[in-house]
């Protein structure tokens, strides 16, 4: 702007005052700038105390501690993490995220993490959960299915009670069809009562069969209905084998053991 201004003719008072006037905006502009730096330059952080300078100098020493302060947000924690590392380089697979990480220090770590599958993520419920409601589809309906899984304390991933929504919604997401009445009685499936109906006595001594080994049954969690081959029930109800079917008054425990009397 200098060179500017001595190259203009005197003659031509127009660009003489407008370079004049850059010329005292700049000069402002430095000044502001000189007085905020000598601002700054006069402020000086507040001293720390010897037994605080301490407690950080251990905290460095041993990052875990720094980590699980309990007083130690996430951002402090972000801060942390920019300060102890240099970069990350991560490579996605097809199954997992592969990561390295380099130190300030000059160390480095690999670490491997699992890609979340379709359907998983932090709230998913337990891997258990998803495994029984699959088989319980198949028994009976969302909202029995709700009922019974609150019974025995089951929760969602975000640790709530199940509704018939939820249920349908978790099986939505996990591809699990829904139940259809006489699905069951067509794979040749009936339960204790159904059992106990066909014999000719009561559900508890068909329970007792179950626990001799006399007839199979499969129970999928404690609540839920026992599931007995109807082909089998029929092979018992025609030989009559020698187990006691009178109609009495039964125990309701059903490891109560069965006295003969001669």
């Amino acid at each position: 702007m200098q060179r500017q201004y001595d190259a203009v003719d005197p003659d031509n008072r127009l660009v003489a005052g407008e370079l004049e006037r850059r010329w005292n905006e700049a000069l402002a502009t430095v000044k502001t700038i000189e007085d905020e730096l000598e601002g700054l330059s006069r402020r000086q952080p507040d001293a720390i105390s010897d037994d605080e300078r301490q407690s950080l100098m251990t905290m460095g020493a041993d990052m875990a501690i720094a980590w699980e302060h309990p007083r130690a947000t996430a951002a402090t924690r972000k801060r942390i993490l920019r300060a102890v590392l240099e970069e990350i380089v991560v490579r996605v697979e097809s199954d997992q995220i592969v990561m390295l990480l380099h130190w300030r220090g000059g160390d480095h770590t690999a670490l491997n993490v699992k890609k979340n599958k379709k359907g998983h993520h932090r709230w998913a419920a337990e891997p258990a959960t998803e495994d029984l409601i699959r088989a319980l589809a198949r028994l009976m309906p969302d909202k029995a299915m709700a009922a019974l899984l609150n019974r025995e304390g089951f929760k969602t991933g975000r640790l709530n009670g199940w509704t018939q929504s939820r249920v349908c919604t978790f099986r939505s997401q996990h591809s699990i069809a829904v139940y259809q009445e006489g699905e069951r009685a067509a794979r040749g499936e009936i339960t204790l009562d159904e059992a106990a109906g066909l014999i000719g006595c009561s559900a508890m001594s068909v329970r007792r069969m179950v626990r001799d080994g006399i007839l199979a049954g499969n129970q999928h969690c404690k609540g839920a209905p026992w599931i007995i081959r109807r082909a089998d029930v029929e092979v018992i109800a025609a030989g009559k084998p020698a187990v006691s079917c009178r109609k009495r008054p039964s125990s309701q425990n059903p490891d109560q053991a069965i006295i003969q009397f001669q």
